[in-house]
């Protein structure tokens, strides 16, 4: 794949949430998996850490949880009982459609500790970072692999709570999560020409 190839290729993935019902294959996950750890890391620490949620059961609690967590939060912003009921309800559908979820973790015990909280704040950047671009190296195998993948920040929000749903060891910070599943819709939406967001200097 030359860069014209490529960047082709990353200009046709699209964030998708209505999948198939089919599961995705085991060594497809790995592959996931795979292509993750490859990502660069602060200090290659290597802080990100997955969890694969595939029982019906399981993803079936975590959204009732979350999405209790997201009424509370919305009951506090004063949002109308439908709007409220809407967003759970949206939410609660992207977590139970899905055929796999893979949750996307961050733990500090190998990052660097200083004796100054700017810099230890700074290593908590790094580290969040490195799980980002951890993060993309999945988006974007999937999409190679024919998966439709959307990134959801909802777990940010409730760390705590995902965490005990799932018995998470206490140093797994849940980030984001990955729905995947092959996908049941199709996607078009540009992007602002780059000139808008760029400065020569």
């Amino acid at each position: 794949m030359n860069a014209t190839e490529l960047l082709e290729f990353m200009r046709g993935r699209r964030s998708l949430r209505r999948y198939q019902g089919d599961d995705v294959p085991r060594e497809w996950i790995e592959c996931l998996l795979e292509a993750a750890i490859w990502a660069p890391s602060a200090h290659n620490r290597q802080p990100w850490r997955f969890v694969i949620i595939a029982e019906e059961v399981t993803k079936g609690r975590l959204a009732r949880e979350m999405g209790g967590a997201l009424r509370r939060d919305l009951m506090t912003d004063g949002l109308s009982p439908a709007a409220i009921d809407a967003d759970v309800g949206r939410s609660y559908a992207r977590i139970t459609s899905a055929p796999l979820l893979i949750l996307v973790c961050m733990s500090l015990s190998d990052m660097d500790v200083y004796a100054d909280e700017q810099r230890n704040s700074h290593e908590l950047t790094m580290a969040q970072q490195s799980i980002a671009m951890a993060g993309q190296n999945m988006l974007l195998m999937a999409e190679k692999l024919g998966l439709g993948a959307c990134w959801m920040c909802a777990p940010l929000f409730c760390q705590e709570l995902v965490a005990s749903v799932l018995e998470l060891p206490a140093d797994w910070r849940p980030q984001g999560m990955i729905t995947l599943g092959f996908p049941a819709q199709r996607r078009r939406r540009g992007r602002e020409p780059w000139e808008t967001r760029v400065l020569w200097r």
